[in-house]
């Protein structure tokens, strides 16, 4: 795997940021505390997201005062181009993923969880693994050293993927146990079955089925013979009934015929007394007719007609309603001006109350603004007096500059440049603190080392040691940072005291503009309150015209109404005339209307009589239907009760009651015998069951010991897969400690070269020894600090080509990054680290990422990446460089 370009947006110091990586050794150089590691952690970051973090959460990732959070990697891995972006953004209080994608050749993966599945899945190596093999970061350089034996064992078997192997052979393991407690159930349920069906087989169950099958035929044979007794019981029953059905038939129809008799005697009757009711109402119909032709002869004469003709009555009627009509409409006429006029005076009167009111409310109105008018020219004099003061507040504010080094309007510039030097001053005083505290950390280490009996600058005995007297000049470093430190202080205080002093200069300039923009604004008002009072003076003049003027026209008004009123009085006049004649008019329609109505009750009562007489002659040939109905019914009635025989019925009553007798008999009789067939048939169909129960049983038993068979060939294979996996595990361990032992001794000679150790060792359990040349051995732990350091970075090289050696051709491994490494390191050491990291180069490894602050490391690089950070904005940023010639020849 190769880092191509890293891009950065608002994360942790860094604002916008991007970066280019090449091949060979690159070098990110700064101060302290610039960012350079950050660079590197955004790479992991970008790679395994939030599992790169440890304990940190996603909400340390974006930078203070920023709510979103960007990082763009592309990589080339085995050939193959990749591109992986992650976005972050804070809701509330807590900061999650808003985007994270892995373009890659074969398509494209979105979701945090897939891409980190991905990337490790790509690498062969998950976030802990990357840490253990390619990533050395800060601060973790001995972490090897440091572990036990056992950790040790399981860093390095989970980067060579041996703990698989153990995993596999616990699973087999596993398997075998689980195989083997199946085996001891089978063998359980073999015995089961087996006595099972030994004792099915000692019941005998078919000699007892054909027992059964024998007594059940019998049974079946004498059911058959009873049903075919009760078919001919049944046949002589429904015979007899027959006969005794017909017989009441024929009672009944008898008695129907006599029902029918008289029903027809009484509808001859009731119609002969409709006829004579029909013929009383036909008297009176016609008297009624002679009464009313009586009563129209009458009306005619008050009416002075010459005729009763209906034609010339109607001509009459017609024109008196078109009379009426006419009067009808005249008196709407008169209605409708009547309610015009009242309305055209009610409207007028209301309009003069509204222009009344109008003129009352104006004349109001005007007193209001003689009121405000004076306000106003006591508020004139007031803000008047009030730009006078702000003239004096002014020219009071600008004296504060008399006096002052710097002129009006250059205060707020004057302060950003003490501000900017009083950033400077901190940043210089927080990086003597930061050395204070380096060396004092130091100067305690050493004390405890010299209390120790070991040299305070390589961790050896003291005795004939030639660095006893490093803690000493430590405390003279000390001393004079210390005194450095004050006189920094000092500055900032006087810094201090002159910011004070130009704030209160920036203050004052503020002051000033709030002062003149409050006079211009008073005097804008002032302006608006004079041009607003002439205002209110005309507006004033206008209303009290206008009220003249609505009192004017409101006495127009009321004259207009009075003169409406006049004539709605004519008009209720005439309306009366109207109305009285309309009188008339009713009365003789009425007369007219009743001698129409009395000649159409007169057709009415013709129509009747007629249909009287015609209602007399229905029923009476109603009533010779009937009278011939009646003599059939009497004839049919005489014949049927020539039909009874009573031998015949009594002999078919006997016959009933046998063959009823028989059925119960033969009923019960059969109903005792199915419940034999019955009880048969459940014993076969149990002794079937169970000899089906005895063929599943021997089924079962077979089958049970066929996967007995199979189970103890599993358990011997399971048994044997475990075997396997361990004796793997433990050929595969040594072979790799075999190899990384000799790649730690070659890695460690080609950087440590002296006459001091002669060879490394590392056991099957990869406990490490260092033997000196003498045969001594050594813990790695006893080792001077440097050299324990560059011990330590020798085994992670180590590690690092076994595994690039162990997968070459299929997944070549990422970027070698050791992130500063020289922390626990001296000059002489600083020089064998630059060694370590050429030869590494000169190995094969494609890239090689270095961070550090040590000018030294710089004759290594290929490439250099120079980080610095802005003290006003604390934002990191890189620029591109190249080892200086001075920086290659001390490489040299």
């Amino acid at each position: 795997m190769r880092v191509d370009h890293v891009r950065l947006r608002n994360f942790k110091c860094y604002g916008e940021a991007e970066l280019g990586l090449e091949r060979g050794v690159t070098i990110v150089h700064g101060v302290n505390g610039s960012g350079k590691s950050t660079l590197l952690e955004a790479v992991f970051f970008a790679l395994y997201g939030s599992k790169a973090l440890g304990d940190r959460t996603l909400d340390d990732v974006i930078t203070t005062g920023e709510e979103e959070c960007e990082v763009e990697l592309e990589f080339t891995h085995d050939g193959r181009s990749y591109r992986v972006e992650r976005r972050l953004k804070l809701r509330g209080d807590r900061a999650t993923t808003t985007k994270c994608v892995l373009e890659g050749p074969d398509g494209t993966i979105e979701g945090a969880r897939d891409v980190r599945h991905e990337v490790t899945e790509l690498l062969r190596m998950d976030a802990g693994a990357f840490v253990n093999c390619a990533y050395v970061r800060q601060g973790e350089v001995n972490k090897l050293i440091h572990a036990s034996p056992g950790e040790r064992q399981d860093m390095i078997d989970d980067l060579l993927q041996l703990g698989a192997l153990e995993e596999y052979r616990e699973r087999a393991s596993d398997a075998r146990l689980g195989v083997k407690s199946v085996l001891d159930g089978q063998h359980e349920v073999l015995e089961d079955l087996r006595t099972q069906v030994k004792r099915k087989e000692d019941q005998e169950l078919h000699d007892r089925l054909n027992a059964l099958e024998s007594s059940h035929a019998d049974v079946v044979s004498k059911i058959e013979h009873f049903e075919s007794q009760r078919e001919n019981a049944r046949e002589t029953l429904e015979a007899a009934e027959n006969v005794l059905e017909r017989h009441e038939e024929t009672r009944e129809e008898i008695a129907d015929l006599e029902e029918g008799i008289e029903e027809l005697r009484s509808k001859i009757a009731e119609t002969e007394r409709k006829r004579e009711n029909a013929g009383e109402t036909l008297r009176e119909r016609r008297s009624e007719r002679e009464e009313l032709e009586d009563e129209r002869d009458g009306l005619l004469e008050e009416t002075e007609l010459r005729t009763g003709d209906a034609d010339a009555v109607e001509s009459r009627i017609e024109e008196l309603e078109a009379r009426d009509e006419e009067l009808r409409d005249d008196l709407e006429d008169v209605r409708v001006s009547i309610t015009e006029r009242n309305g055209e005076v009610e409207r007028l009167r209301e309009e003069a109350d509204e222009l009344e009111s109008q003129a009352e409310r104006a004349r109001e109105e005007a007193d209001e603004l003689d009121e405000r008018i004076e306000n106003d020219r006591e508020a004139i004099a007031d803000r008047e007096e009030t730009v006078d003061d702000l003239d004096d507040d002014v020219e009071s504010a600008r004296s504060a500059f008399d006096d002052a080094s710097v002129a009006f309007g250059e205060a707020e510039s004057h302060l950003e440049e003490l501000e900017s030097d009083r950033e400077e001053l901190v940043s210089t005083i927080n990086d003597v603190t930061a050395e204070i505290r380096s060396v004092e950390n130091a100067i305690e280490e050493g004390e405890r080392l010299r209390e120790a009996g070991k040299c305070p600058e390589c961790g050896q005995d003291v005795a004939d040691s030639p660095h006893v007297d490093v803690l000493e000049e430590k405390r003279e470093t000390l001393t004079s940072l210390e005194e450095r430190l004050s006189g920094l202080e000092d500055d900032r205080e006087e810094l201090d005291e002159r910011i004070e002093r130009a704030e209160s200069l920036v203050e004052a300039e503020r002051r000033v503009d709030r002062l003149e923009e409050n006079r211009e604004n008073v005097a804008q008002l002032l302006e608006e309150k004079r041009e607003s009072l002439e205002d209110r003076r005309e507006q004033r003049d206008r209303l009290r015209e206008e009220a003249d003027e609505y009192e004017r026209e409101a006495g127009t008004k009321r004259e207009r109404a009075s003169d409406l009123e006049s004539e709605v009085a004519d008009a209720r006049t005439e309306l009366g005339e109207i109305n009285a004649e309309r009188g008339e008019i009713k009365e003789r329609l009425e007369t007219l209307r009743r001698a129409s109505e009395i000649e159409t009750e007169r057709t009415e009562l013709d129509r009747e009589i007629e249909t009287l007489r015609e209602r007399r002659a229905d029923w009476e040939t109603m009533n010779d239907e009937r009278r011939e109905q009646l003599s059939a019914d009497r004839e049919r009635k005489r014949e049927l009760e020539s039909e009874f025989d009573d031998d015949r019925i009594e002999t078919a009553r006997t016959k009933q009651s046998n063959a009823e007798q028989y059925l119960e008999k033969v009923d019960e009789k059969l109903a005792a015998l199915e419940a034999d067939r019955d009880e048969l048939q459940g014993k076969i169909g149990g002794v079937e069951e169970k000899i089906e129960e005895l063929e599943r049983l021997r089924d079962r038993l077979e089958t049970v010991e066929e996967k007995l068979e199979r189970l103890d060939s599993l358990y011997d294979e399971a048994e044997t897969l475990q075997t396997t996996y361990g004796e793997l595990r433990a050929e595969l361990r040594q072979r790799n400690v075999e190899t990384l032992e000799r790649l730690l001794n070659e890695t460690f000679d080609l950087v440590y070269r002296n006459d001091s150790y002669a060879a490394i060792d590392l056991d099957g359990e990869y406990r490490l020894t260092v033997y000196q040349k003498d045969g001594e051995p050594l813990e790695p732990e006893q080792l001077s600090g440097g050299e324990r350091a560059l011990f330590n970075l020798s085994l992670r090289c180590a590690i690092y080509r076994l595994l690039a050696e162990g997968v070459e051709g299929t997944a070549p491994m990422p970027p070698l990054i050791l992130d500063e490494p020289t922390v626990f390191l001296d000059s002489g050491h600083v020089t064998q680290l630059v060694s370590l990291v050429e030869s590494m180069r000169d190995l094969g490894v494609e890239q090689i990422v270095v961070v550090s602050h040590d000018e030294e490391l710089i004759g290594a690089a290929d490439s250099l990446v120079r980080v610095e950070k802005d003290a006003t904005s604390n934002r990191s940023r890189l620029e591109r460089g190249r080892p200086t010639e001075a920086a290659l020849l001390t490489s040299d």
